[in-house]
C-alpha cells in the first residue's frame, strides 16, 4: 500500500490553493468585464426638463452594450404616484432592425431608431397632470436578461422663468475692464519706450556732432598757430 509523506501532502495542498486562487481571479475578471460592458440606458447628462404647459417635449433615452443586443426589450412608464402606467414598449430583434412599437397613450409618439441606439419618445400637448417621473427600461436577453433603467423628470410650468444674467454681466464687465486696462498700460509702456529711445538717439547725435566740431576747431587752431609763428 503506497504512502504519502507530509512533504507530498503539503505540495498538493499548495497546488490546490493555487488552482483555487487562479480560478477565483478568472471568475472575478469575467464578472468585471461583463459588468463593465453590460447593458446600460441613459437619459443624457441632464435628467430633468422644465417645459411650458401645452408644449411638446422630447423624453430622451439611449441604450448601449459592448457585446451587442438580440431581442432587446424596452419600455416607457410614467410613475403616477406609485402606479406605473405603461406608455409604450417594443422588442428590437437585432442591431439596425427597427422595432414595431406598441403605444398605449394617445399623446405619445416613438421617435427613436435602433440605428442610433435611440429609444426616445415625444409627449404631445403636455398638461400639469403630465408632471412627474418617466422611466426608460431595457432588457437584453443576449446578456442573460441583464436589465437597466433610467429616470427622466418632467416639470410643467405656466411660463418659463427668466434667467437672471446679472452675475454673468458683472463678470464679463470686470473681465472686459481688466483686459482694457492691460491693453492701455501696454500701449502707454510702448509709447514711453519709443520716446525714450528717440531721446537717446538725439543725445547720441548731439554728442557725435559736438565731438566732430571740437576736433575740427582744434585742427584749425593748430594750423593757424603754425602759420602765424614768425621766422627767426
Amino acid at each position: 500500500m503506497a504512502s504519502v509523506d507530509s512533504t507530498g501532502s503539503s505540495v498538493s495542498g499548495r497546488l490546490r490553493s493555487g488552482d483555487l486562487l487562479y480560478t477565483g481571479l478568472a471568475v472575478a475578471l469575467l464578472l468585471g468585464v461583463w459588468s463593465v460592458g453590460g447593458l446600460e440606458v441613459s437619459t443624457g447628462k441632464v435628467s430633468q426638463l422644465e417645459a411650458m404647459n401645452g408644449s411638446t417635449v422630447l423624453l430622451p433615452c439611449t441604450y448601449s452594450s459592448c457585446i451587442g443586443i438580440k431581442n432587446l426589450y424596452f419600455s416607457w412608464h410614467y410613475n403616477d404616484n406609485g402606479t406605473m402606467n405603461k406608455y409604450c414598449e417594443a422588442v428590437i430583434p437585432n442591431e439596425d432592425v427597427e422595432p414595431k412599437v406598441s403605444v398605449y397613450h394617445e399623446r405619445v409618439e416613438f421617435v427613436g431608431s435602433s440605428k442610433s441606439n435611440n429609444i426616445s419618445i415625444l409627449l404631445w400637448n403636455i398638461t400639469f397632470e403630465d408632471e412627474g417621473e418617466y422611466i426608460c427600461f431595457a432588457r437584453n436577453p443576449k446578456e442573460k436578461n441583464r436589465n437597466h433603467s433610467a429616470i427622466y423628470t418632467l416639470i410643467v410650468v405656466d411660463q418659463m422663468r427668466e434667467v437672471d444674467n446679472t452675475l454673468t454681466v458683472i463678470i464679463v464687465s470686470v473681465l472686459g475692464g481688466v483686459i482694457g486696462l492691460v491693453i492701455i498700460v501696454m500701449v502707454i509702456k510702448a509709447l514711453v519706450v519709443h520716446f525714450l529711445l528717440k531721446d537717446d538717439e538725439k543725445n547720441k547725435e548731439c554728442l557725435v556732432s559736438s565731438g566732430n566740431d571740437n576736433t575740427e576747431n582744434g585742427l584749425s587752431g593748430a594750423k593757424a598757430d603754425n602759420k602765424g609763428t614768425p621766422k627767426a
